[in-house]
């Protein structure tokens, strides 16, 4: 029986197999780079501090990989998308005119993933400034005060950082 290392070796002479594992690993690595990107006007001291000090933070930092503690650009990772998935899965169901554009074949299934996309936009923008204000009323507030429009780019930051991923 054939160990892991012999698994692998196994793997990565097939082309179209170790081009998707070679996509993953820097995939992976791109996600580590973009864990230290920071995002601008938040206070990294104090945000170390809430997260550490609650559990719902605390939660929402495992879930997003850490990116959560260091508020970096990949601080809400991945959830707008697989929130956006869910609610087009529970559509599907419930919507007789969604059900009829899923059972179209492919090009059903590209619809639906094209608006699943545009969701996961309005809904990233929409948990981003949900996720601002929340950190407003919280002590200590690691928003940095820069005037009127000071969360405009700290949620922009966030949207576009889980619509990179």
């Amino acid at each position: 029986m054939p160990g892991p290392l012999a698994n692998m070796a196994a793997a990565f002479r097939v082309p179209d197999l170790r081009k998707r594992i070679l996509f993953v690993l820097s995939m992976f690595g791109v996600f580590v780079i973009g864990l230290h990107i920071p995002i601008p006007h938040v206070n990294r001291d104090a945000m170390e501090r809430l997260v550490s000090g609650g559990a719902l933070l605390g939660l929402f930092d495992i879930f997003s990989g850490g990116a959560f503690r260091r508020f970096s650009i990949l601080a809400m990772s991945i959830t707008p998308y697989i929130n956006a998935s869910i609610i087009f899965q529970l559509l599907g169901v419930a919507v007789p005119s969604i059900a009829r554009v899923a059972k179209e074949g492919e090009s059903g299934r590209k619809k639906i993933s094209q608006w699943t996309r545009y969701l996961t936009v309005a809904l990233a923008l929409l948990q981003g400034t949900g996720i601002c204000l929340m950190l407003r009323r919280t002590q200590p507030d690691p928003v940095i005060e820069t005037g009127g429009f000071g969360l405009i780019p700290i949620v922009v930051t966030l949207a576009a950082g889980t619509c990179f991923l």
